[in-house]
């Protein structure tokens, strides 16, 4: 087995693409219109779907914003440098929940970003060996 995917169901499929794409440097792998269904789908990530983990984007026609809930948290990015990615974030309009800095009781460098419905993004600095948290 393997994990495939993440499903999130966005209200504007053109914005959560540019946002993914744009502001996080993901690709679009893949995108397909289901006209009996009212939906679309998009697949976008860092690699070929066969061999990485990706993010589905689900948009269902004439729905343009859904409650988020109380039992998602977020996704989680790894990035080389959390201080520079939420500098670019930000300079490219991007929303910033939480700036980047240690985790609460602990060394980890984090930051937290939403996308445009409002989905949180924690961005994680790249771990040296031996640093566990």
């Amino acid at each position: 087995m393997r994990f495939l995917h993440t499903m999130l169901r966005v209200g504007d499929l053109q914005a959560s693409i540019k946002f993914y794409t744009e502001i996080l440097g993901m690709k679009l792998l893949r995108q397909n219109d289901y006209p009996a269904g009212e939906f679309t789908l998009a697949f976008l990530g860092y690699g070929d779907e066969s061999e990485n983990t990706v993010l589905e984007l689900t948009y269902n026609w004439g729905v343009s914003s859904y409650d988020l809930g109380t039992a998602y948290g977020h996704i989680a990015l790894e990035v080389d440098d959390v201080y520079a990615a939420t500098d670019r974030i930000k300079a490219q309009g991007g929303k910033i929940l939480r700036e980047a800095g240690p985790m609460n009781a602990g060394s980890t460098i984090i930051a937290f970003i939403a996308d445009p419905d409002g989905y949180a993004i924690e961005l994680i600095g790249k771990k040296s060996v031996g640093n566990p948290d």
